[in-house]
């Protein structure tokens, strides 16, 4: 049987394999990120920063195309590979290296996620809108208020269109003694924009 066999994204956190180290992209947040990408069928994706793989199995599960993550961290690298392994799913690439470095080498793509731009945001987010096909969908993942002003900024410079902002916070049950209590995570602002 396999792990997932549902079209819907937002695959349980705990379905993955995980570590203390490694950056997992929660599942309401995967969940709505993906929605932002407006995927099909056959489309190609770039997951910058791809951490444990989570995005870049949900990629890979919603449009059979060619993807591609990249993580600098040798650990995110690993922990994606075993994740794609474990959802049966084969990306084009897992590639251990800084972003900086290795987009300028990948083909145009449909969509580009962006999760980790080790404070180089500006230059990053150039990088990908340059590996970005027209008509294709960055969304940039953030919990920093920098990312955010850096990443606006150059979405204006590019002179995308369809920017979108939007701030989730995500409030998890948890069982105490005496009922149930709601946790709140970390906000997160996913900003999304088209290349046209």
């Amino acid at each position: 049987m396999l792990v997932w066999d549902y079209r819907t994204p937002g695959i349980p956190d705990e379905l993955f394999e995980r570590t203390e180290e490694v950056p997992i992209t929660k599942e309401d947040i995967r969940a709505i990120t993906i929605s932002k990408l407006r995927l099909k069928e056959g489309h190609s994706a770039i997951d910058v920063g791809c951490g444990s793989g989570s995005i870049t199995v949900e990629l890979c599960l919603q449009t059979k195309g060619k993807i591609y993550a990249i993580d600098f961290d040798e650990k995110a690298v690993e922990l994606t590979k075993k994740n794609l392994q474990k959802f049966g799913v084969k990306a084009e690439q897992v590639i251990l290296g800084r972003a900086q470095d290795i987009l300028p080498k990948l083909l145009e793509v449909d969509a580009i996620i962006v999760g980790g731009t080790w404070g180089d945001t500006k230059h990053v987010i150039e990088l990908a809108v340059g590996r970005l096909k027209k008509g294709g969908r960055i969304v940039i993942d953030t919990i920093l208020i920098e990312t955010l002003y850096q990443a606006l900024t150059a979405l204006n410079e590019l002179d995308l269109k369809e920017i979108d902002i939007t701030q989730v916070t995500i409030s998890k049950a948890r069982k105490v003694t005496t009922g149930t209590m709601m946790l709140a995570r970390n906000p997160v602002t996913i900003i999304s924009a088209t290349k046209v």
